[in-house]
């Protein structure tokens, strides 16, 4: 079997959506779009941390950790798209105009992959269907969408739009998932979906951050750090083949995802796990 570990393509574009992205030194200027649809500006910039915290779980190359906070995907290009301010609030019609955006440049600048790791509470039906539309439309378009469960959990029916499609990988935090003390999303959907699909760790992860006053790395939890995992793999998976479809990434992560007793609409079809995602790979 060859070494999954010593993958060397290159050139896998990953959409983040989220508060920005700010140029830290572990993104080795693999930067190579920003759209900002808050405020227009043309610099990638990340005035709140967090979609630079994503980045950097997905991505981050670790160079300026000496490895310690590598990301999973480290030779992946980043396409930045800012929809939240830096409170991290932001309007469902900037998260649409991200998705018409990634379908006219998702050509030009290689997207394969979209981490979607912000959500909402739908306030209504209209606005919970305007979303999971644009949001499919993404997922029609051949790429792979990867959106977080939310932190509303454990309740049933908290999976938060986008990530409520029923087409979208949806992914909940494999150390937030008890009873008791859990806040990673739970399905069903409104449509009777069961959902997440799978879950990671998110909690207490380390990653890169804007570098304000010397910091280059912070500590954030939720299923928002859960979810570039998943980007990360499936960009390290289309690194090695990049004839793999959507579809078959998603059936990839099922087959290989590993129980951990949680029931279905909590776990999803269970654990992420690296070397059984690329196992199951070797056995299509």
């Amino acid at each position: 079997m060859k070494d999954i570990f010593h993958l060397t393509g290159k050139g896998i574009g990953v959409a983040v959506i989220d508060t920005g992205i700010f140029p830290h030194v572990d993104f080795n200027n693999r930067i190579i779009a920003f759209q900002d649809m808050e405020h227009g500006r043309k610099e990638p910039y990340d005035d709140n941390g967090h979609g630079t915290h994503i980045a950097g779980i997905l991505g981050g190359s670790g160079s300026a950790s000496r490895g310690k906070c590598r990301g999973i995907a480290p030779e992946c290009d980043f396409i930045g798209i800012k929809v939240l301010d830096k409170q991290g609030n932001g309007k469902k019609e900037h998260v649409l105009q991200a998705f018409q955006w990634i379908l006219e440049n998702h050509v030009k600048y290689h997207i394969r992959i979209v981490n979607i790791s912000v959500g909402t509470t739908y306030r209504s039906d209209g606005d919970h269907r305007i979303l999971i539309d644009g949001v499919d439309q993404v997922w029609d378009a051949g790429l792979v969408v990867v959106a977080a469960a939310g932190n509303g959990g454990p309740a049933p029916g908290t999976v938060t739009a986008p990530g409520s499609s029923r087409k979208v990988i949806t992914v909940g935090a494999s150390d937030m998932l008890s009873a008791r003390y859990g806040s990673s999303g739970s399905g069903p959907t409104m449509e009777c979906v069961c959902k997440p699909d799978i879950v990671a760790p998110g909690q207490h992860i380390l990653s890169c951050a804007p570098q304000r006053r010397g910091r280059l790395y912070v500590r954030k939890s939720g299923t928002s750090m859960a979810t570039p995992v998943i980007s990360g793999a499936a960009a390290r998976m289309l690194e090695y083949d990049p004839s793999l479809k959507n579809v078959e990434i998603k059936m990839l992560l099922k087959e290989s995802a590993v129980d951990a007793g949680y029931p279905r609409n909590r776990q999803g079809w269970g654990i992420f796990h690296m070397q059984k995602f690329f196992q199951a790979y070797y056995k299509l």
